[in-house]
C-alpha cells in the first residue's frame, strides 16, 4: 500500500514543492492506538525539509502528493496511513515503534517555507 492519505479538513493554501521546509503538527499512532509522539503534545510545530529523505518516505510521498492522494494545501488536516516498507520497516525506531508496524500519523500543514525563498499563497489570500 506505501501510503494512503484521507482528508480530514481541507486546506487553502499553497502546496509544498520538494526541497521546501513544511512546517506540520503531527500526532503519530501504532495500528493499536498507541501514541508514539506529538508535536502538540510539546506545543512545537515540527519543520523539515520535504521530499528529500530528512523523514520517512511516508511522509515526504503523503505530503508532496507522490501516490494516488494530491500534495497537501496549507490548512489542510489529514490522516496519513503508512505500510512499514514506507515508514521505519522491519528495524522499528527507538523502541517505541515496533518492527513491521503500519504507522498513523494525523497531520496539519500549517505553513511552507520555499527552498528558493518565494512565499507560498497563505490560506487567507486565496
Amino acid at each position: 500500500m506505501g501510503v494512503k492519505k484521507v482528508i480530514t479538513k481541507p486546506g487553502k493554501g499553497g502546496t509544498p514543492r520538494k526541497g521546501d521546509t513544511v512546517v506540520m503538527h503531527y500526532t503519530g499512532r501504532l495500528e493499536n492506538g498507541n501514541k508514539f509522539d506529538s508535536s502538540r503534545d510539546r506545543n512545537q510545530p515540527f519543520e523539515t525539509p520535504i521530499g528529500v529523505g530528512r523523514v520517512i518516505r511516508g511522509w515526504d510521498d503523503g505530503i508532496l502528493g507522490l501516490g494516488d492522494d494530491p500534495a497537501m494545501q496549507i490548512g489542510e488536516h489529514a490522516t496519513l496511513t503508512i505500510t512499514s516498507d514506507y515508514g521505519y520497516g522491519e528495524r522499528g525506531a527507538g523502541g517505541v515503534i515496533p518492527g513491521g508496524a503500519t504507522l498513523i500519523f494525523d497531520v496539519e500543514l500549517i505553513d511552507i517555507k520555499r527552498l528558493g525563498g518565494e512565499d507560498p499563497p497563505k490560506k487567507e489570500e486565496l
